[in-house]
């Protein structure tokens, strides 16, 4: 940061050194308030200089964080399409799970026992009639229940065959929903892209608003360098004026003592051409005066 304005050099000029110092006391000055200018005219343009590359870096950040926000713009975009996608997929989905479930329930898939529990069960019956004693009407209850049970698996395995369609439109749901979640994959890496954009937006923004300040305060150092300089060329022209005004007043001395030498010669030459006119004899230097004054 630049330093502070050294008082101490500065040229301080008063009414009384206007109207009470010399000529030559007054050049003097005059002279220390050219120079005196001339420094702080310098140390402005310095500051001034320093001020505007600090503009130019502002800029130039504040246009890096217009390219962040631009891009993470253009990225959320992005992500709210894979987003309508995700969700429209997932609706389908869903529609399409639900015909699963319907078809299940109508082919009732979803009620009774497993192939594999009935199978189990079967085996469970006949080695219980290969391996018990058991009276006529207990060996027919249990030849019955395993005739019942092997009606079921039939019918069971009978319903599974049907199942073609079911296993397409299962897998066609399975699809879809692998397709939802490659989106939401998307949705996921583009989301993390755009919060790197923003956080570089906002880093940008902050190390604009730094160099901003910076340069506010080289503008408030160039603006007291500018208007000491301002203040020291004011004194130099009030000195100057003041100088001129001197020089006038002599040259009217001058002039006036320049008037009253030819009034006195005029007056002399009058009385020495009185002095002719009346018979007196004129020596060289008194007929010079006549000559110079035209009366001869």
């Amino acid at each position: 940061m630049a330093e502070s304005i050294d008082e101490s050099k500065n040229v301080e000029l008063t009414e009384d050194d206007l109207e009470n110092k010399s000529k030559g006391q007054l050049i003097k000055m005059a002279g220390q308030l050219r120079d005196r200018r001339n420094d702080l005219n310098q140390m402005a343009s310095e500051r001034a200089s320093k001020r505007d590359e600090l503009n130019a870096k502002t800029r130039e950040k504040v246009d890096e964080a217009q390219e962040h926000r631009e891009k993470r713009d253009e990225l959320n975009e992005q992500v709210q399409e894979h987003k309508n996608k995700r969700n429209e997929l997932n609706a389908k989905a869903n529609e399409l799970f639900d015909e699963v479930d319907d078809l299940k329930d109508d082919l009732e898939l979803n009620e009774g026992k497993s192939v594999d529990q009935l199978k189990e069960e079967i085996e469970q019956l006949e080695f219980k009639q290969q391996t018990e004693v058991l009276s006529t009407e207990d060996e027919r209850e249990l030849i019955e229940k395993i005739e019942e049970k092997r009606e079921e698996l039939q019918e069971r395995q009978n319903k599974l065959g049907q199942t073609g369609e079911l296993d397409e439109l299962k897998a066609e749901a399975q699809d879809v929903r692998a397709q939802a979640s490659e989106h939401h994959q998307k949705v996921t890496e583009l989301a993390d892209k755009a919060q790197e954009h923003h956080n570089q937006m906002i880093e940008a923004y902050r190390e604009a608003d730094e160099i901003r300040d910076e340069a506010d305060e080289w503008h408030a150092k160039f603006v007291d360098a500018q208007e000491a300089a301002d203040r020291h060329h004011e004194d130099f022209v009030r000195v100057q004026k003041r100088l001129r005004e001197m020089d006038k007043k002599e040259d009217a001395k001058r002039e006036e003592k320049r008037a009253e030498k030819r009034e006195e010669a005029k007056a002399e030459a009058e009385e020495i051409y009185q002095k002719f006119k009346e018979g007196e004899t004129l020596d060289t230097e008194d007929l010079m005066k006549l000559q110079k004054t035209g009366l001869l």
